[in-house]
């Protein structure tokens, strides 16, 4: 019945998968635990390891890193049942019913997506404030509103699919680094026509990171943006509604122009003890407006 599948890269996946495990035991379905690390250093491979003891659980070690798109697609491949649900191996299970209430709602035809919270309280660390903020006000997001804008509310973080629908569709291996595999994923699926039903099974992300990393990787995810834009992938965020709206008006290489000095502003108060996500918004439009005259 399910297969659940966990890319990891760097991370000690040992609670997850042993809560997991609890769960489908008992629940009494068919299921699956399929885990290949995707070239994580060796301290990580020797904690999880540990896991493929565990009865209906696979753990394989890839010998080269294939990236967040091509080991999903490898674990689907590998999956022996008829329907998959994918996670990311940061995350948390936050509800002891998380494998019934995917098993009762599962539909031949339908992605079902449970959604994303955050810890309540913000990290000890002020370091890791930024991408707690960013989760918490960006990212959690009730079902109801999830369900306004069902494709554009779709992230690959916790999802459940019907094995012949992801293979139609799979992830875009042209992205092998972080940022809009869902976001052109979400796109296949509303031009195919599957539906999407967004209902409250979160996972929590756990897996918080210090914010130059967390800056870092979203600049990252402009990058992949920008290269979808230019290849005519017809995706739309609210960011990239912004960017054509100014590239209609002519104002984009102006603004690019114009803003690429308060990038190293930015950066700094997105640092600070109190960032603001207004800020941080800005400097990603300036980014991709940046990222779309370089590669022109």
């Amino acid at each position: 019945m399910l297969s659940i599948l966990i890319p990891i890269y760097a991370f000690d996946v040992r609670p997850l998968v042993r809560e997991l495990h609890r769960q489908c035991e008992v629940v009494g379905l068919a299921y699956e635990i399929v885990c290949f690390d995707d070239g994580s250093p060796e301290s990580f491979r020797l904690l999880n390891r540990e896991i493929g003891g565990l009865s209906h659980v696979v753990y394989r070690e890839m010998p080269e890193n294939l990236g967040r798109s091509g080991i999903r697609n490898r674990l689907a491949e590998a999956a022996q049942c008829d329907y998959l649900i994918f996670m990311d191996c940061d995350s948390g299970v936050v509800r002891d019913d998380y494998i019934r209430r995917y098993a009762v709602a599962l539909r031949p035809d339908t992605l079902l997506y449970g959604g994303r919270v955050y810890a309540e309280t913000p990290p000890a660390d002020p370091g890791l404030y930024l991408h707690w903020l960013y989760g918490s006000k960006r990212e959690q997001i009730q079902a109801r509103v999830r369900q306004r804008t069902p494709y554009h509310a779709f992230m690959t973080n916790n999802f459940l699919i019907p094995r012949d629908i992801f293979l139609q569709i799979r992830f875009d291996e042209r992205l092998r680094q972080y940022g809009h595999e869902d976001t052109l994923f979400g796109r296949q699926l509303e031009k195919r026509g599957v539906p999407i039903v967004h209902f409250h099974n979160p996972l929590e992300h756990l897996g918080l990171e210090p914010a130059p990393v967390f800056l870092d990787k979203s600049a990252l995810a402009i990058e992949n943006l920008a290269f979808l834009l230019l290849a005519g992938e017809p995706v739309e965020t609210k960011l990239t509604k912004v960017y054509n709206w100014l590239e209609k008006k002519g104002l984009a290489g102006m603004v690019a122009r114009l803003g690429a000095p308060l990038l190293p502003l930015l950066r700094r108060q997105l640092l600070s003890r109190k960032p603001s996500l207004r800020l941080f918004d800005m400097m990603k439009l300036l980014k991709l407006c940046l990222g779309m005259r370089e590669r022109e």
